[in-house]
């Protein structure tokens, strides 16, 4: 008897144990998502950086008519059929949450239709660029060539790597599974837009891994480390490119917000903890001695 109570007792004590442990990490974890300023980096520094909005230019006028023909299509086929839908669990608020949901899906489209046709070499240039601009020409020469110049954009040469892939059927899959969630009101479409932040933050910076040559090991690793920092910037940047047409100009501010970032990282050849969250590392020590 008394040895099966010192079994309930030990199991009782690890539990406790690691539910402290738990809420230790959660803690850091918020507390990463929160001070970290990388989703503020971009709107400031483009619209202070004339060279960087040659790409934006460029695209602007395509991107401007897929978009309105997304969204036109999209609330005339698709509004109506799902709010017959949400008004049975959303009541009163379904209006809005359609609404919300309709921009939702016609952003993710857009993205994805853009980033794999329309934008893709836009953004890839405006990242490097913002690159060279910080003065990372070292870590940009591994993926493209450089020309001479003070204009960072016009210093941008030949492309040797590109990182970015096509909408693939997996993130279509994700996207499916999430959608769900849109059915509860208010709080699931916050979860639904979390969640595509979570997934969209791990693929910020994608280039900077390529040109640093990490293994798909090294990026998990990092992601998995700074999930709260990253998961903060992809919930911001899903949250700004849901916004009709101005998303188009979010996703150039976005984009080199992860430069800046990226190059941040790279200057003072630190942890992230310390170049994004200033005294995380001090707040996840406390954490450990409590």
């Amino acid at each position: 008897m008394s040895q099966r109570r010192g079994v309930v007792d030990s199991v009782g004590t690890r539990a406790t144990e690691v539910a402290k442990e738990d809420l230790s990490k959660a803690r850091v974890l918020v507390n990463d998502a929160a001070r970290s300023g990388s989703y503020m980096y971009g709107i400031v520094y483009f619209f202070s950086h004339r060279s960087l909005w040659k790409p934006f230019w460029n695209k602007l006028a395509p991107m401007l008519t897929l978009s309105a023909g997304v969204l036109a299509g999209m609330f005339a086929f698709t509004y109506l059929p799902q709010l017959a839908i949400m008004v049975f669990v959303d009541g009163p608020v379904a209006v809005l949450s359609t609404v919300l949901l309709v921009l939702n899906e016609s952003s993710t489209i857009v993205s994805s239709v853009s980033r794999s046709w329309v934008l893709q070499d836009a953004l890839l240039d405006t990242f490097d660029g913002t690159l060279v601009a910080k003065n990372a020409t070292n870590l940009v020469k591994n993926g493209r060539e450089l020309k001479s110049g003070s204009d960072p954009m016009a210093k941008l040469g030949k492309i040797l790597k590109s990182p970015f892939e096509r909408f693939s059927p997996k993130a279509l899959i994700r996207y499916l599974m999430y959608l769900p969630f849109n059915f509860i009101p208010i709080v699931g479409t916050a979860v639904f837009v979390g969640l595509q932040g979570r997934t969209r933050g791990k693929s910020v910076h994608d280039r900077y891994f390529q040109l640093k040559s990490w293994s798909r090991s090294q990026r998990e690793d990092w992601l998995q480390e700074h999930v709260g920092a990253y998961t903060a910037f992809g919930t911001v940047a899903t949250l700004l490119e849901m916004i009709p047409f101005a998303g188009i100009f979010f996703s150039f501010t976005n984009t080199v917000g992860a430069a800046l970032w990226a190059a941040d990282i790279e200057a003072k050849n630190t942890a992230m903890l310390e170049t994004t969250a200033p005294g995380l590392r001090e707040v996840a020590e406390q954490a450990e001695k409590e």
